[in-house]
């Protein structure tokens, strides 16, 4: 999964998967419940803005929009064409204003020491070398930057609803990641963090969940 063709494989599972990506509750934030209780999370863990927020694995740009309509500046970065498409049009709709790229949100094309904020939702266990990538982004902060991690094990009871690309099995984390590694991973690069359980949260998600579901919030 770390040569050319996984990484072209990954951008082509989410491709495809663009069109009907929002149609999650959770992905969409449709739903009036579902997209304010976001709203009071993401508020809760960006600081006083405008600041600089750097969407890495951004999707269909649902997160970006809530940052932009709180007044941040952001930037989203995603492998997949399609899922940056929407996200621009997305933004453009709302009347809101949005860079995005395509890009590899392991390796984002931006400049180092550029951003305030580092938001990530559901994108780790899909990276080849995930340790790799959260030592790129927080040197992409500025002294001072924080950190957001939207993580967790998915679907741990019944394993996943549908097959993710061939050899995704030797993803190291391949389904999700628990807290206390992920933090373990994320401790040595930032000055203090700290763990947010979600699994409870079930306006988050537009349902209960059975899963564990967490953010990790750091700061450099």
């Amino acid at each position: 999964m770390t040569d050319g063709r996984g990484s072209r494989a990954i951008g082509a599972y989410w491709d495809a998967a663009a069109s009907s990506f929002d149609d999650e509750p959770d992905h969409g934030l449709r739903a009036a419940g579902t997209r304010e209780a976001w709203v009071r999370r993401i508020r809760e863990w960006l600081p006083a803005g405008p600041v600089e927020v750097l969407d890495v694995g951004c999707g269909t740009g649902s997160l970006a929009e809530l940052v932009a309509a709180d007044g941040h500046r952001v930037t989203g970065v995603d492998l997949a064409p399609r899922m940056v498409a929407r996200a621009r049009a997305k933004l453009a709709a709302a009347g809101l204003p949005g860079r995005f790229l395509v890009g590899d949100a392991g390796a984002p094309p931006v400049r180092e020491g550029s951003f305030d904020v580092v938001l990530c939702r559901h994108l780790v266990w899909t990276l080849p070398e995930p340790e790799r990538a959260l030592d790129a982004w927080v040197r992409l902060l500025r002294p001072g930057g924080r950190l957001v991690l939207v993580e967790g094990r998915w679907r741990e009871a019944g394993g996943r609803a549908e097959p993710y690309v061939a050899g995704a099995g030797r993803l190291p984390w391949d389904g999700g990641v628990g807290a206390e590694q992920l933090a373990a991973a994320v401790r040595p690069l930032v000055a203090r963090l700290r763990i947010v359980p979600l699994s409870g949260e079930t306006e988050l998600w537009g349902g209960p969940v059975t899963d564990e579901r967490y953010a990790l919030v750091a700061d450099r």
